[in-house]
Parts: C-alpha cells; structure tokens; sequence
C-alpha cells in the first residue's frame, strides 16, 4: 500500500477482519517446536474461558495483556506460544442444556446419561465456544491449530494418567465429610465455589433446658442436634458435663459435652452440635464419637421424621420456631440480624453445609510445594507486594473436594467390584468385567488444573511439552489466584517432577467503571467490549484498557477514554498519511549528518525505546502505553511533523535526511506499538515500509546509544520553551492561535538562531516591516521577543481583562502572605497545609510578574 491507497481517515472495520484472516491463513500465529532450536522458547497458555461464556471486559484487559507479551516476544526472535482453547464448565454447562431440556418438558432424567452427554456435545458444536470468535475480534494472536479443550480426548487421558497418580499414592481418598452442597445444581462444590455474602436473617435464643440456652441462625437444623458442648472452663456449666438433656420437639436425649472449640465469652457459652449440617459442628462431632444425622435432602427438604417432614428448609424453619414458641421455649429473636452466608458461585443459591461420601484430595504436600516453589524464587510473582495472598491460601489449604453429582464432566476412574471391590484405572488398564464405574464427575477445577502441560501432550513426551514446558508466564486476574493458580502449582510441581508450571505469576486487577465501581448489571454499569470494538475499533479498546493496567491495580474504564484512543489511533493513521505524502521512507541507512531536529527525534526515540523495554518487562503496561502515547502525539506529531515541515519545503539534501529520520521515527514507533494496537500499526507499517508484515520476523526496536544527542535535546527543550512562552503571551493577548503577528526575534549567540524559520512558521510570526512598531517586548529563553499587536487585539478590553486577574492575584499574594507570616498559623498548621500556601504564595508572586509585564506592554489605549 503507498500513500495513494491510504484513505484519508482509518476504518478499523475496513481492516481488522481481513487482517486478522491474513494473519491465521499465513500461519503467522503457529509457533513450531522444531523451528530455530537456538530461539528461545516463550509460552503463554490462556487462562481457559467457559464454554458457556462470552467476551466480558475482564477477558478483554487478560487477553491484551498476554498478546502484548506475546507479539513483542515473536518480535524479538522467540518461539512464541500462545495457546488458545475452552474449559467444559461443569456445573454452568450442565445448567445451560438442562434449562433447553426443561423448556421441552424433560430433565436429565428422561434422557440417561448417555444421551444427555450427547446433548451437551450437541450444545457445544452449535452454540459453545462462541467466545473464540469473540477473541478474533479482539487480535488475539493465539495459535489456533493448538486449540485445546479440557474434554478432549487428550485431555481427557491426562486427566485419568493424574488421578490415578495421586490415588497410588495415597493423596485421593474417598470418605464422608462435611462440604458444601448447592440444592439447586444439586452437587457438591469445592469452599472456593461458594461466594460469601451478608444476609439479613433472624437469630432466635432457645431454651434447651433450664440451664442451657442456644442461640441459631438456622432453627430447622436442631432436629440434627446430637450434643449441646460448653467451653471444658466455662464454670457455669461444669455440673452439667457428662449428663444428658431432652433435646425439644424430638424427644431423644442428647448429651452436654467439653470442647475447646467454644467461646464462653460468646452467647450463653453453650452451643448446639448439629455435625451433619455444619463444618466446626462435623469436627467437634469427630472429637467426641458423636453421631452425624442428616435431616435434610439434597433438595434441602427435612427428612426427620416428625411434623416437619418434606418441609422445605425456609419453610421448616418457621414452622420449627413457631412450635418452639408454642412450647414456651423461645427466649428472645433478633430480627433482622445480619450474618455472612455462603452461596453457590454458578446459580447464587445458598448453600447447605452437609455430611457426604465424596472425593478428596490430599492437599497438605501438594500445597507445601507449591509455597516453596514461590519461597524459593523459581516462581516469581508479579507486582510482589500479592505474594501474601498467594500464601495465605496455599499454606492454610483444605482438602479438596473434587467429586461433583454431575453427568457432565470427568468421571471419576474409579471402579467397584461385584464382591464389594474398589480399584482405580488408568487410561490404559483394561476394566474387570462385572465392575461398575463410580457415577460422580470431577470438579471442573481438577482438569483446569492441569492445563500448562495437558495442552502440550502430557502425559506423553511430546516435542511441544520439551519445547514450551514450562510456561513463561501466566496472566490472570487477582480474583482467581485461589481458583486455578494455586491449583495449578500444586499439580504441575507433582506432575513435572518438580518443574513449576510457568517461571512468573502476573496478577492484574479487575475492570472497573470510571468511578472505581465494580462492574454489575444491577448497577446498569456493564460495558460490553464488542460495543467499543464496533464503535472504536479492536485497538481502541485495547489500548483504553492498556492504559489503565498498573501493575496488581483494579482498572477503570470509560467511554469518552475509548474515543480518546479512537483519536490517538486516527493520530498515527494522518501522522503517516502525511509522512507519505512527503517522502519518507526506510530504505538504505540513516544519514551519518542529520539536523539538530533531526538528531533530537532520534535521540528521544532511543529513550522511548529503552522506557517501554523496561515498563514491559516489569508487567506495567500503563506507564508503556502512556511513554508510547506521549511520545507519539506531543513529540512526534505536535512537535517534530511541525519542525520537520521547513527542511520538506526547502528541498535538497537536508529534506532528504529528514524523510529518511521520518521514516525511521515512524517505522520504529508502529512496531513499539504493534503489540498493543497490531491493526492500525500492521497497516501503516506496511503502507510505510512496502512490507508483507510486521507481525512475525521483523525485529523489535532495542535502544542504540550511539544516536544519543543530549546537546540536540537541550536546544529542541529551549525551542519548545520559546514556542510555549510566546503562545501563552499570546493567548494572554486574546490572539487567536491561527493570527499571523509581525514579530522582531532577537538571539543573540542562542543556538535558536538556526532555527528562526521553523519558529516562525510554528507561532505564525511574519518578519517585521518598514510600519513594524513594538507593543510588546518580553525575553524567553535568552530570545528577545518583539511583538507588534497594534490592531489585532482590543486593548481597552484587553486591558481590563489583565487588571482584573492581577487585582485576583495580589488578594491571594495578600491572603497566603499573611497565613504564613502568622506565627500561631505556622506553628500549628499541618506541613501540608504549610505546604499548599507556600505554592499558592509563589504562584501568585509569578502570576502578579507576568501581568504587570502583560500591561506594561500593551499599546496606549
């Protein structure tokens, strides 16, 4: 493309679908194990998104996050992997297909498993995944022919080689224990799946006998009770330990036991024991022998008998207090009384704590290393200072509950014998005739966690697990450092013999509305980022969410910041269109003498390069877009398109140095660029080089001292502080930006003196004639400035104008003069407020300067 075919202004639709097409046909994505073995390997593998779920703004900042990383490391000669592919979602695609079968008036139920499974296959082949095409929109630049998916076949088989793995040795076990059990997904979930939240409930003091009061939350769940325990000190209740008490409405005796886990400074000091409905009640249950009722349903229906049966639990909750009340046994209700309550992550039901035969994990050595591993400094963690959190989880783990009631899934490898036998089976064992396979399936989690060698061929060794295992670094937001990331520690170490799954650990914040406000649909503040992208363009939207991505931040987002992207994108596009339209190019070498201009460009150019290089490396990518950004638009286009104007007019050799500069400026600037906004920059740079693409094989900017020029630096500085105080004292004057103005520039032996054409041409200042009368003198930067402003400015209302700030500025100089010379003021006012006055003080001592000097030089009225 050449400057011709460049339209005037840039269509991100025009572009980015054909591009990206030209990219994945080219195989410019496809990274290749056996390509340039000296070329170091970088791996990146996408933290998986549901099969159920679609591009949100946290998807958006994830997924340019890892493509900046990964471009600019493909730019800079590496093997570069990022691989793309799905998680099946358990619970949340189980849910969606069971919600299609119920509007047909069926369940799962009315299938059987196996065509249910077919179902859900049958889902994901027409309406999963469509986050995939999602992510094409955003530039992702993902090697698509590795695209994995956790129910792979391949997948699968690493899922079954691990199980059996961690069963043999000893490190998953099946017993009964309290978990989390969701009456609505009607599955057991995982303590990190439930989400806690304050509800507003109601507390009621039962009196269990004439010397023991409890107080619940939960009235319905005292059918349960099997114990009253008090604190093993607690001298109130020390005669009743060891007896036993009616427990009310059941008629069974229960018994009054010590336990360290009560508080006696708490309530009544004396607390129910329910250990089938409630985690420290299971484990007090287990120190003193105690048995475990289960009185309600996997629908969280009461199942004791009595007149509570088939009550629904908020149902029997109410009936339970009422006929306690009609007993006389209600002390006192707290109503509302606000309390934390455990909730479903997938559906937002609350949960029911229950007694049930599940699968564990065995976490505690798994956890151990996966805290050395980060201890130690073979995994680093980025920005630090969330090390702790990381911590905190891994070294107070709990077993984890890894079998689900679900169809769909892993199911577990676990079989059982007619004899009352039970085995595990790899993926390669042949199963015993007669044996019947376990029916529950595997958290979602298990295989997730897996992901960094499973998707390269685990557990065979294949050339893709040696190239680009382990991974280079993993991105992913703070909120599910929990979820997955400690997971995948802990089975990456066991499984790799050791070798952690990624080298850095790079945690980013969550997408918040402008306001720091967490985006919700309840608070109407959701964006979607294919809107911007259909509005503003891929680029756009990357970059706004760039810009905001401090390292470990939340990041705040808005739309009027996505139009100034727009912008600075529609910037690059006219910066290049008139480089063209001029001449420059990148061909031959840059000239061995260039202008001072010249020699300023590329001399700021090396710095840029060496600032984004190290923003990048150290994850913060708002200090890179912002270098990136200004550098660009105040240096490049607002001060270097406008100084380069004079030499491209003039013609001969200096012009021909500065098209070559320009290009150079240019060709360097889009491939800093380039991973972050890789449309616009793939498009002018081919436009500006002739080039096929920049997106594979063209080398990433690196810093050259040699064309360091602080000398040209400093004197572009000093012109840059002439052109700003003379446009201030002009817009001080009234006079418009685009108003020529007869001016007499005397330099002296400044340097500036070279330069008088292109600050002419910048300020719009004519050369003085033979009517050319001074209204207005005034240094700036060892410059002698001389302006004629007679008829171009009222001066009676200019006048007026002045006298009334300086009359603004000496109250001020008048107030702050006489805080700080008050001597009480100073001795007891905070140093920042001190502070403040001073600056205020000064400010207006300049303030005052400038205007006297303003009116003095304004002409006689």
């Amino acid at each position: 493309m050449t400057e011709s075919s460049l339209p005037t202004q840039y269509a991100p639709a025009d572009v980015e679908g054909d591009l990206y097409e030209r990219w994945t046909s080219a195989g410019l994505f496809t990274a290749d194990p056996s390509r340039s073995p000296e070329a170091p390997a970088y791996t990146i593998v996408i933290p998986p998104p549901n099969v159920t779920g679609s591009l949100h703004m946290g998807h958006a900042l994830d997924h340019s996050i890892q493509d900046t990383l990964v471009r600019r490391r493909r730019m800079q000669g590496y093997e570069a992997l990022w691989l793309p592919g799905m998680d099946h979602a358990g619970i949340a695609t189980q849910n969606v297909v069971e919600k299609r079968l119920r509007a047909e008036g069926k369940t799962r139920h009315d299938l059987g498993r196996e065509k249910f499974q077919e179902a859900v296959w049958n889902w994901k082949a027409e309406s999963g995944g469509s986050i995939l095409g999602q992510m094409r929109r955003l530039g992702d630049s993902v090697d698509w022919t590795r695209e994995r998916f956790t129910m792979d076949e391949g997948l699968s088989r690493a899922v079954l080689t691990i199980f059996k793995r961690l069963y043999d040795d000893d490190l998953i076990y099946r017993a009964e224990r309290i978990i989390n059990w969701c009456p609505r997904c009607l599955t057991a979930l995982s303590d990190i799946e439930v989400e806690h939240s304050d509800r507003e409930g109601e507390l009621v003091s039962i009196r269990y006998s004439d010397d023991i009061t409890v107080a619940t939350t939960r009235a319905e769940t005292m059918l349960g009770d099997t114990a009253v325990a008090v604190h093993p000190s607690d001298e109130r209740y020390a005669h009743l330990i060891g007896t036993e008490i009616e427990l009310p409405l059941t008629g069974r005796r229960i018994p009054v036991v010590a336990d360290e886990h009560v508080d006696p400074a708490f309530g009544t000091g004396a607390v129910k024991v329910t250990p089938a409905h409630d985690p420290n009640d299971f484990e007090i249950g287990r120190r003193h022998d105690l048995p475990s009722l289960v009185v309600l349903d996997e629908h969280a229906r009461v199942t004791a008998e009595g007149p509570f049966k088939g009550m629904e639990r908020y149902e029997a909750r109410a009936a339970v207090v009422e006929a306690l009340r009609g007993e006389g046994r209600i002390v006192k209700e707290v109503r509302p009384y606000t309390h934390s309550v455990g909730h479903c992550s997938r559906c937002q039901t609350v949960v029911e704590p229950r007694v049930s035969l599940q699968w564990f994990v065995k976490v505690a050595p798994l956890a151990q290393a996966a805290g050395d591993a980060v201890r130690d400094g073979r995994v680093g963690i980025e920005p630090a200072e969330l090390s702790p959190r990381y911590f905190a989880w891994v070294d107070n783990m709990h077993d984890w509950c890894i079998s689900r009631q679900l169809w769909w899934g892993h199911r577990i490898p676990v079989w059982y014998g007619p004899d009352g036998e039970q085995a595990c089976f790899g993926p390669d064992e042949e199963i015993p005739e007669g044996w019947t396979q376990d029916g529950d399936v595997l958290d979602t989690w298990f295989s997730s966690a897996l992901w960094p060698f499973s998707t390269l061929g685990w557990p065979d060794e294949t050339p893709d697990l040696q190239r680009f295992y382990p991974t280079s670094v993993l991105v992913t937001g703070y909120d599910i450092l929990f979820f997955w990331v400690a997971r995948m520690m802990m089975f990456g170490l066991y499984a790799m013999d050791g070798v952690a799954p990624f080298k850095t650990i790079y945690l980013h914040g969550m997408v918040r509305d402008q306001f720091g406000k967490k985006m919700s649909k309840s608070f109407g503040n959701v964006v979607d980022p294919l809107d911007w992208i259909n509005t503003y363009g891929a680029d756009a939207t990357r970059f706004t969410l760039l810009r905001g991505a401090n390292p470990g931040g939340d990041v705040p987002v808005a739309e009027e910041w996505a139009q100034g992207s727009r912008n600075f994108c529609n910037k690059l596009w006219n910066a290049t269109r008139f480089a063209l339209m001029n001449g420059a190019h990148v061909n031959g070498d840059l000239p061995t003498a260039y202008s001072t201009v010249d020699g300023w460009i590329l001399s700021r150019l090396q710095t840029v390069i060496g600032d984004v290089d190290r923003h990048i490396e150290a994850f913060d990518f708002a200090k890179a877009a912002e270098t990136l950004y200004h550098f660009a638009w105040d240096e490049v286009c607002d001060w270097y398109l406008e100084l380069a104007k004079v030499p491209l007019m003039n013609g001969g050799d200096e012009a021909e140095a500065t098209r070559r500069v320009l290009g150079e400026v240019l060709d360097k600037l889009l491939r800093l660029l380039h991973p972050m906004i890789p449309f616009v920059t793939e498009e002018l740079w081919i436009a500006l080089t002739g080039r096929e693409t920049l997106v594979r094989g063209t080398a990433w900017p690196v810093a050259e001292q040699a064309y360091a020029a602080p000398d040209a630096e400093a004197v572009i500085a000093s012109l840059q502080g002439l052109v700003t105080e003379v446009r201030r004292f002009r817009s001080d004057q009234g006079l418009k930006p685009g108003q020529r103005v007869a001016a007499r520039l005397e330099f002296g032996d400044s340097p500036l003196r070279d330069h008088e054409e292109a600050i002419r041409s910048i300020l719009r200042l004519t050369a003085p004639d033979a009517s050319f009368a001074a209204t207005a003198t005034f240094p700036a930067e060892g410059v002698t400035v001389e302006l004629d402003t007679s008829g171009a400015i009222d001066v009676k209302a200019e006048r007026a104008r002045l006298e009334k700030d300086l009359a603004a500025a000496r109250k001020d100089l008048a107030q702050t003069s006489g805080k700080l010379g008050n001597a009480d003021f100073v001795a007891k006012a905070p140093e920042a407020v001190i502070n403040k006055n001073k600056a205020r003080q000064a400010a207006a001592e300049a303030d005052i300067s400038r205007l006297e000097s303003q009116l003095a030089a304004l002409p006689a009225a």
